[in-house]
């Protein structure tokens, strides 16, 4: 009752789960990850042991396919689970017991598993996998989240649509650079959660995203002055970089702010409020 897409990005060094179901806040049974480990999804009539069991497994070293081979083959229930796996390396196994509902199936490959049960059709898995392999000038979580629209717009759960998570693992990348969760989306309950998600992705984006350093503007001259006029509309009257510090902290920028620099989204935020 549910489609998945578990892969790797090499270039960032990160490991993501998006899936989407007729089914009550997926986000907290189905995705499990861990940077430098890997990926798992457990889905169908799940049993959630293979999230943490499968970690263990992956951080071990075996291979995708071992993992999956090691989960079902000890699981008495394994005809009705859908698993699907990408190791530290990369790779991609999934596996989809005889006994799930259909239509159910999966594809695997490098850097990707893709799977889904009671869908409307082998569409969705191959919309899903399809996305992924074009989309690879994408950012990761992009790239998770277009894969996880185009299974929507296959058909997806063929009973509806309920809820949808999108969940990214990095190394140091969580707010504040300790932990390694970097994204943890989830929509528990939306008439169109998929949708809902890309929408949480993009403010996700908007107030954690990174500076891009080429294109910091030097807070001076005109524009210090025009920074200066936009926070006192909004009532922030101290010395510019304390009013900034102060107006930041209330909107959630505070990631985005560099020392005697301005980012353009920043600036962009902040005359569309002060109006």
């Amino acid at each position: 009752m549910t489609f998945s897409i578990v892969a790797y990005d090499v270039e960032s060094a990160s490991w993501g789960v998006a899936v989407a179901s007729k089914f009550l806040a997926v986000g907290a049974l189905v995705p499990w990850g861990r940077a430098g480990a890997g990926a798992v999804a457990t889905q169908a009539a799940a049993n959630l042991s293979y999230g943490p069991d499968g970690l263990e497994l992956l951080a071990a070293g075996l291979p995708a396919d071992e993992v999956v081979a090691r989960l079902t083959g000890s699981d008495d229930g394994r005809d009705s689970r859908q698993v699907g796996v990408v190791d530290a390396a990369g790779r991609g196994a999934t596996f989809t017991g005889p006994e799930c509902m259909d239509w159910a199936g999966g594809q695997a490959g490098d850097g990707f598993a893709v799977q889904g049960n009671i869908l409307a059709g082998p569409d969705v898995v191959q919309a899903m996998a399809d996305a992924w392999r074009n989309r690879a000038d994408e950012p990761f979580e992009r790239r998770l989240l277009e894969a996880l629209t185009a299974g929507d717009r296959a058909g997806g759960d063929r009973r509806g649509r309920q809820s949808a998570a999108l969940r990214v693992w990095r190394a140091a990348a969580a707010y504040g650079g300790v932990l390694d969760l970097a994204i943890d989306l989830r929509v528990d309950d939306h008439r169109n959660p998929v949708e809902e998600l890309g929408r949480l992705l993009a403010l996700h984006e908007l107030y954690f995203g990174e500076p891009d350093p080429d294109k910091l503007l030097p807070l001076e001259g005109a524009l210090a002055d025009e920074v200066t006029d936009l926070l006192g509309r909004l009532g922030y009257t101290a010395p510019l970089a304390d009013a900034l510090d102060a107006w930041a902290g209330t909107e959630n920028f505070e990631e985005r702010l560099v020392a005697g620099q301005l980012d353009p989204v920043v600036l962009e935020h902040l005359r569309a409020q002060a109006g």
